[in-house]
């Protein structure tokens, strides 16, 4: 057991942005607000047989990768916002820590090596984030309205009055917000206001999705109005139940998206449609994720995990046929209308299905493509890649389908990326040939990443 005044030394950060040391018994202890390089007291919250978690007490060796954070909310006392876990540590420092999580998940996970690392992508670390859920509830006993993230390791709403991670002009609303909610009639039915910001052409539209439990009274219903007609920039939506029932207050009014300039694609999205939180970031991650793909305009693309286009649209601006496939058929119709939007209906077309459920004979029915672009949500792809690699060992199971001869993986999970990479890798006859870390949520624990396989 960890004693009080027991000095530990910081060997490395978690995924959870938590230091990792071992104490006199050579038991692992996780260290809330501790750095890697720090000599820390810390005091002990859980204790297990082979670990214990605990918070930085005291501090006898810093960090040189120690900042000040740049946030008032950001800290380990009680009522800290919880939103962001690494603002005391060098942004620089943040991205190599997520570059070598990239690296150790592959290796650990998956026994695979990059025989390249990128350079990894990053870009603004302040008011980047273009996307965000705030929770919102109205403190009968004080008479306020708290809107922003939860507290650290808590459910309540933290009481937030800026907020550095978001456009300014987002931070700059929090307070009034405030007491716009505090005014309505429905103030404690108003659980979140979800945020998405896009751009329609000309200025910046900023959307705001009030979930409300109860009809919202037209006496509420004019005070949104009024806060709309104040705050030009700002388009309310309503969402009565679930994502499907969102819908725009007032008809009309500028439409919500967003642009990649190198390939001249504009995107038309809903406010509660999956879109990346970072829009500097995605640009410049779609750029790379073609460049690496190298498509030629004699080849056919499978975009698997397509959304909305994002990378479909792209790769259709330089390959002879661009196949996209989700597991909505309701997205798919949004995929192609996206791509007729852009005027890349001809040689653009899309499919419904369960890619959690692949099989070798439904891998073989979408046709043989010359790449692959992966870019599937946290579970991973494991169905596709065991597809792939049961082919492999079995040609029999798929006669006469090829395998691409390039695979372009984005990954928001570096586990379940490690996972697919083994299978790959280590069954289905691929090499790694690059991967590097993207930085796509600065401040948080968060890692993306991209990987490049070839046969």
């Amino acid at each position: 057991m960890t004693q009080e005044n027991e000095w530990l030394k910081v060997e490395a950060l978690d995924l959870e942005a938590q230091g990792v040391a071992r104490n006199t018994e050579g038991k692992v202890v996780f260290i809330d607000g501790a750095l890697p390089g720090e000599e820390v007291q810390v005091s002990v919250g859980r204790k297990k047989n082979n670990w214990e978690q605990g918070t930085l007490m005291a501090l006898r060796h810093e960090s040189s990768q120690r900042v000040t954070p740049g946030c008032p909310h950001f800290g380990l006392h009680a009522g800290a916002c919880g939103g962001c876990k690494m603002q005391h540590l060098h942004a620089g420092a943040q991205v190599a820590v997520k570059q070598r999580v990239v690296e150790d998940n592959l290796w650990h996970l998956g026994k695979v090596k990059p025989e390249t690392l990128l350079r990894p992508i990053e870009g603004p670390t302040w008011g980047y984030r273009y996307r965000a859920r705030f929770s919102v509830r109205y403190v009968a006993k004080k008479g306020v309205v708290l809107i922003g993230f939860h507290e650290r390791k808590s459910r309540y709403v933290a009481d937030m009055q800026v907020c550095k991670v978001v456009p300014a002009s987002v931070s700059d609303l929090l307070m009034p917000l405030r007491e716009l909610i505090a005014s309505m009639e429905e103030r404690d039915r108003l659980p979140q206001i979800e945020l998405a910001m896009g751009d329609n052409g000309e200025a910046t539209v900023m959307a705001l999705v009030l979930r409300h439990l109860n009809p919202l009274p037209e006496g509420d219903k004019a005070k949104l109005r009024a806060f709309a007609a104040a705050h030009p920039m700002v388009q309310w939506w309503l969402q009565p139940k679930g994502p499907d029932t969102v819908h725009l207050l007032d008809e009309g009014g500028p439409e919500l998206a967003y642009t990649l300039p190198e390939f001249g694609v504009r995107m038309p999205f809903k406010p509660t449609d999956f879109t990346q939180v970072n829009p500097h970031i995605n640009s410049v991650l779609v750029g790379r994720a073609l460049r690496l793909l190298r498509v030629e305009k004699d080849e056919r693309v499978i975009d698997w995990f397509c959304g909305l286009g994002n990378f479909t649209l792209p790769l259709a601006t330089q390959a002879r046929e661009v196949l996209g496939i989700e597991g909505s058929e309701a997205l798919v119709q949004r995929s192609r209308e996206n791509a007729r939007r852009n005027g890349l209906e001809a040689n653009t077309s899309f499919v419904a299905r369960n890619l959690f459920e692949m099989t070798p004979e439904l891998l073989a029915a979408d046709g043989v493509a010359d790449k692959w672009l992966v870019d599937p949500p946290r579970e991973g792809a494991f169905a596709l890649a065991k597809a792939v690699a049961d082919i492999a060992e079995n040609p029999a199971l798929a006669p006469g389908w090829t395998p691409p001869k390039r695979i372009v993986y984005v990954s928001c999970n570096p586990a379940t990326l490690a996972r697919d990479a083994g299978l790959l890798v280590n069954v289905a006859g691929y090499r790694c040939t690059a991967a590097s870390a993207v930085n796509m949520f600065p401040h948080t624990a968060h890692v993306e990443s991209i990987a490049v396989f070839e046969r």
